[in-house]
């Protein structure tokens, strides 16, 4: 979804010619209503469109549409890129887009759709904290609890890693599938969200601790 035509135009080109089927909305109004009509599997969405912005469609959106969000910003400010994940955005991308790191992420986000076997553990228990991955469903003390695409992402790799400190390079490899560059912080950024509503403490958090200088660390007992 994006209004600049030949940018458009050339990343439906290229993603295209890696055997994805893309479909190009200029319009913010009818892209609102084509994401929640038609359920893509990803949205590229633009930060800036006529008739509604990125960060609108992104908000009325959020909790009915089940895909990834990838937003698309000129904007280098840090603080339009956290507005972007806090409402649900799974990752940004600053323009110019380099076409192999979308493709990249692109890949990334579709490799993490689970196909299961009957000797898969669909119900992950931690105390109080459930998560159901067939239906990518998270509640706490039974109560559902509202989070992201990404968001669920990083919970479900932090919960199969109980007691293990995972260091953001291993958590950028495997949710991502690229190295941590030291500066990225959406992950950091979605921890915060899934502590805000999980309940932990975010000054100083119990379930979901940072360990300084080595990455995050989930305690399962707490969830008691």
């Amino acid at each position: 979804m994006e209004d600049n035509q030949l940018l458009s135009a050339s990343i439906a080109e290229y993603l295209e010619m890696e055997g994805f089927s893309v479909s190009v909305e200029a319009n913010g109004i009818i892209a609102q209503q084509r994401i929640l009509n038609e359920q893509p599997d990803l949205v590229i969405l633009d930060l800036m469109l006529p008739g509604r912005d990125g960060v609108s469609i992104c908000r009325q959106v959020r909790d009915s549409y089940l895909g990834y969000i990838l937003m698309l910003t000129a904007k280098e400010d840090e603080i339009d890129q956290i507005i972007g994940l806090e409402i649900g955005a799974d990752d940004y991308l600053i323009k110019p887009v380099k076409p192999r790191l979308l493709l990249a992420k692109v890949k990334s986000f579709l490799r993490r759709k689970v196909t299961f076997s009957p000797q898969d553990n669909v119900i992950i228990n931690h105390g109080r904290l459930q998560i159901d991955t067939r239906q990518r469903l998270v509640t706490l003390k039974q109560t559902p609890v509202d989070i992201t695409a990404a968001e669920y992402e990083v919970l479900l790799l932090l919960t199969k890693h109980p007691g293990e400190i995972l260091s953001r390079d291993f958590m950028a490899q495997h949710l991502k599938g690229l190295e941590y560059d030291g500066l990225e912080r959406s992950t950091d950024n979605r921890i915060s969200q899934l502590r805000k509503k999980l309940n932990d403490d975010a000054r100083s958090p119990k379930r979901i601790k940072t360990i300084r200088s080595k990455g995050y660390l989930f305690i399962a007992s707490a969830w008691e």
